[in-house]
C-alpha cells in the first residue's frame, strides 16, 4: 500500500479514525475492496503451501510433475534440459475398452500420476462390441457388429463419482453418439444430463467414418445426414452447464486410404462448413492405419486452409500411428514441425490409449512416450501450448477447486 507523504494530512487522519474509528477514512467499497484482496492473498498462499506439500511428497524432476505447477502462485519455470518432454495432457484417452473388462479407475490414475498426465479425458467407447460376444477387440472379431451404447458413459461417471482420484484433473466426455443416427442423441444427452447434471463438458470421440470398423458392420456417415445434426450441435455450442457456453467435440473422420487419400475429406469439410462456431476438434489430424503414404505437402496444405477459414477447428496428435508412419521420417516430421509451431494454438495432445485389463503401466507408458516424441522438436511457446496444457486450458476455461483458471508455467530461459 502506498505511504502519504503529507503528514499534516497523515496526522488528521490518523486522529480522525481514533475518534470515529477506521471507517471515518475508509469509504465502504474500500473496505469491501480490502476485504477481497485479503481473501485472494490467503487463497494464494494457501495455494502455494499446496505446491510446496505436493513437491513434498512427489520430488521435483523426472515424470513428477504435479498440479500445483499448474496452479495460480507456482512461481517456477519449466527447464526442458531437465524436465520431461512428454505432455501433461492426455486429451484422447479411452477408460473403457471395446469389450471386456477395464483397468480400474484407481489404478489408471495411479499410472497417470506416475509419469506426470495431469488433465486427462475419459472417454468411453461409444461402438461397442456385443456383451455375449466374447470379443474383446474389433479387429480379432471381424464381422462381428459393433453396436453404439452409452453404457461406458454411465460407466466412466459412476467410477469418477465413486472414486474421484487425487492429483489428476478429469474431464467427463460423451462418447456414445452415433453420428448416423441424429435423432438419438439429444434425448441421450438429456438422460446423461438428468443423471449426472453438469458433469460431461465434452463430447468424442464419435466416428465421422472410421475405416478400420468397416469390417464391423460400420460404414462411412452419409454427408447428407451431417445437415441433420443442427439440433445436437447447437445444444454443445449453448449448454448451460460449462463455464464457456460451448462443449468441445471430437471427432474421428479419416481423409482417406492408401488407394484414394482424399476420399473422405468432403465429410468434414461438410461439418466445418455447417457448423462453423462449434469447437471441434478433429482427431489424428484425420489420419489412420489406411493412410500411411499420405504426401505431408499436400496434408499440410489442406489442414491449414481448413484452420485459416474455420478459427474453432484443433487438431488432436493423440495415436502412435502419426509417428510410426510420418514424424519418425526425418524430413517428413521437419514440414510437420513447422506446420505445428506455427499454428501451435490449435493443437491438443493424447495418446489414443484403450484401458482394457489385459493392459498394464508399461502399455500406457510406451504410448505416452510415443505420442510425446513430436514435442522434443517443438519451439518453447508450441511446447508449453501443446505439451504443457495452455491450449487444453484455454479450450475449455479449465478451473481448480479454488476457482482460479489453470497455468502453464513459462519455459525457462
Amino acid at each position: 500500500m502506498k505511504k502519504f507523504t503529507k503528514n499534516k494530512f497523515y496526522l488528521s487522519c490518523f486522529s480522525l479514525a481514533m475518534a470515529v474509528g477506521l471507517g471515518g477514512c475508509m469509504s465502504v467499497q474500500q473496505k469491501e475492496m480490502k476485504q477481497q484482496l485479503q481473501k485472494i492473498k490467503e487463497q494464494v498462499n494457501n495455494i502455494q503451501q499446496q505446491v510446496n506439500q505436493e513437491q513434498q511428497e512427489l520430488p521435483y524432476g523426472g515424470n513428477k510433475r504435479t498440479l500445483g505447477m499448474f496452479k495460480v502462485g507456482y512461481d517456477q519455470c519449466y527447464d526442458r534440459s531437465i524436465m520431461p518432454h512428454t505432455s501433461v495432457v492426455d486429451a484422447h484417452n479411452h477408460f473403457q475398452p471395446f469389450g471386456g473388462n477395464a483397468i480400474p479407475l484407481v489404478e489408471m490414475a495411479e499410472y497417470l500420476r506416475k509419469l506426470g498426465v495431469l488433465f486427462v479425458n475419459v472417454y468411453g467407447i461409444g461402438q461397442t462390441l456385443p456383451i455375449d460376444s466374447g470379443c474383446e477387440y474389433y479387429l480379432d472379431c471381424k464381422d462381428t457388429a459393433v453396436i453404439p451404447s452409452i453404457r461406458n458413459d454411465f460407466r466412466n461417471a459412476s467410477n469418477y463419482l465413486q472414486y474421484e482420484p487425487k492429483g489428476v484433473h478429469l474431464t467427463l466426455s460423451m462418447s456414445f453418439p452415433d453420428l448416423a443416427v441424429p435423432e438419438e442423441i439429444m434425448p441421450q444427452i438429456n438422460l446423461l444430463d438428468r443423471e449426472y447434471p453438469g458433469q460431461f463438458t465434452w463430447m468424442g470421440e464419435v466416428n465421422l467414418v472410421k475405416q478400420a470398423l468397416f469390417n464391423n458392420d460400420v460404414v462411412a456417415t452419409p454427408i447428407e445426414i451431417i445437415d441433420q445434426w443442427s439440433d445436437f450441435m447447437q445444444r454443445l455450442r449453448e449448454d448451460e452447464k460449462t463455464p464457456r457456453g460451448n462443449i468441445p467435440i471430437a471427432i474421428h473422420s479419416d481423409f482417406g486410404n492408401n488407394d484414394e487419400p482424399e476420399k473422405y475429406l468432403p465429410l468434414m469439410e461438410r461439418v466445418l462448413e455447417l457448423y462453423p462456431d462449434n469447437k471441434i476438434v478433429w482427431v489424428h489430424m484425420g489420419l489412420s492405419k489406411e493412410l500411411t503414404n499420405m504426401d505431408p505437402k499436400r496434408h499440410i496444405e489442406i489442414l491449414t486452409r481448413l484452420l485459416d477459414t474455420y478459427p474453432h477447428l484443433m487438431l488432436d496428435l493423440s495415436w502412435r500411428v502419426l509417428w510410426d508412419s510420418y514424424f519418425y521420417d526425418e524430413e517428413i516430421r521437419r514440414q510437420y514441425v513447422a506446420f505445428i509451431n506455427q499454428y501451435s494454438t490449435r493443437f491438443l495432445p493424447g495418446t489414443d490409449f484403450v484401458a482394457l485389463d489385459k493392459k498394464d503401466f508399461d502399455d500406457y507408458k510406451d504410448d505416452v512416450n510415443v505420442t510425446g516424441l513430436i514435442n522434443k522438436y517443438l519451439d518453447d511457446k508450441a511446447f508449453r501450448n501443446i505439451a504443457l496444457g495452455k491450449n487444453y486450458f484455454d479450450l475449455l476455461d479449465l478451473k481448480d477447486s479454488n476457482g482460479f483458471n489453470y497455468i502453464a508455467p513459462k519455459i525457462c530461459e
